[in-house]
């Protein structure tokens, strides 16, 4: 069983660490410019995409799930619908939101409160990035169905191409170009779409399957299409729910100065790094638990579960290890602003502790997603984050400033591992 994960874990683990890699790149690119309204503008800009594609997630999300649990029954067919569903979602939701781009910029602005400057360079940020929507959108789908086939190989490499395309991209335009954060935004595009061209030449080699199984009529059946978009609108109210939290968090930095804004966006990259790790065995509890649900095997399900923990637990210790000595050797490489270093000192204890609340997490999730306990995700990320985190922040805010909001975060995750371990047994395992 150790092995199965670790072969699903360690190539999502690797594709997934070059986003966080790829977010220093452009911090560390932008951080050594002559401004540090550029960092600014990245985290705003970078906060109106949090809440476009993470609202599209639930398409890599729901469709893992789906195709894990056709993959446990041997239902190779439904498989393949169930990637034709999610390209068409994906497709329409794509071509809705360069349509309303417009209405998206009024209103995200409307709501963000960051310095004239930073607005403006985050608005041109917006505007450029926008047109990556197709390929963004299309390449969840498609990662979410490989995953749930037990392909962890080829979302790596679709990964692992996009991110150094776009590190490439972001320097030539930045260095050579002479660009600032537009560059940023132009290079994220370019590397999108190379990474659909790619991710279009592994599916090629399912051409025979994919032309056998290109029924209309089946693909759009009423009934699989209402199990498909009930389980995926409450990934979807949960993944909205996570990403108004930390866009919450980032609106309030930039709400008390550009200073601020930029020590907690790059104290943030700490968590992203940590993040993208810990959800390679996420992924692989995604497709396992999806497998041995689909085809009712409770003993393996309850044993990938306990063992996934087991390697939760040792990653969250590997980290926080590695923060604690390695905080200062990362900082100096996202940025050389003096001022900035500083005012981000106070605020390392935050970092030190998220490992170790988090992991417990980010494995439920896997484990939800994979069987399709959508209205308990739901459920618990709702609690979470309007009756906890809100609350907390409200409370700790006023009297201990940034820490304040720090305290309320961590407490968020703390709820979040609480909330779906209460939901845990109903939703999960006697379902089997």
């Amino acid at each position: 069983m150790n092995r199965r994960i670790l072969n699903i874990a360690i190539p999502n683990i690797i594709s997934n660490i070059t986003v966080p890699l790829l977010g220093i790149v452009d911090l560390a690119l932008v951080g050594h410019l002559d401004s540090k309204v550029y960092i600014g503008a990245i985290a705003l800009g970078g906060m109106i995409f949090n809440f476009i594609y993470w609202g599209f997630s639930f398409l890599r999300m729901g469709t893992g799930g789906f195709a894990a649990q056709s993959y446990g029954k041997k239902d190779f067919r439904e498989s393949f619908y169930i990637l034709y569903r999610a390209l068409f979602v994906g497709f329409i939701g794509a071509f809705f939101l360069l349509i309303i781009q417009k209405p998206i910029e009024l209103f995200s602005f409307f709501i963000i409160n960051g310095s004239d400057e930073v607005e403006f360079f985050a608005r041109q940020y917006f505007y450029i990035r926008i047109w990556a929507a197709p390929a963004t959108i299309a390449l969840y789908s498609i990662t979410g169905w490989y995953i749930g086939m037990q392909n962890a190989k080829i979302p790596m490499i679709i990964a692992i191409t996009v991110n150094l395309l776009n590190v490439g991209f972001n320097v030539l335009f930045i260095k050579v170009f002479g660009m600032k954060s537009d560059g940023v935004a132009l290079g994220t595009v370019l590397a999108q779409y190379f990474g659909l061209f790619v991710a279009l030449l592994f599916l090629s080699k399912h051409s025979l399957r994919l032309r056998l199984y290109l029924n209309v009529k089946e693909i759009l059946q009423k009934k699989a299409l209402k199990r498909f978009f009930h389980v995926n609108k409450d990934i979807f109210i949960r993944t909205m729910s996570l990403v108004f939290a930390l866009s919450f968090f980032t609106a309030k930095s930039a709400k008390y100065g550009d200073t601020l804004l930029a020590v907690n966006t790059l104290l943030l990259q700490f968590f992203m790094i940590y993040a993208h790790v810990i959800d390679g065995f996420a992924f692989a509890g995604e497709a396992l638990a999806g497998k041995y649900f689909g085809a009712g095997n409770k003993t393996n399900l309850i044993k990938a579960t306990k063992l996934l923990f087991y390697w939760g637990l040792l990653m969250a210790g590997i980290f926080t290890v590695a923060y604690y000595f390695g905080d200062n050797l990362l900082l100096k490489i996202l940025t050389d602003n003096s001022e900035i270093i500083q005012e981000i000192k106070p605020y390392l204890f935050w970092i030190y502790l998220i490992p170790i609340v988090t992991f417990g997490a980010f494995i439920w999730d896997g484990i939800f997603i994979g069987v399709t306990a959508s209205a308990s995700m739901r459920n618990a990320m709702l609690i979470s984050t309007f009756l906890v985190f809100l609350p907390s922040y409200f409370l700790f805010y006023y009297y201990l400033g940034n820490h304040g909001l720090w305290a309320s975060f961590i407490v968020f995750m703390i709820a979040r591992f609480v909330t779906l371990s209460i939901y845990a047994p109903n939703a999960i395992f006697r379902r089997i």
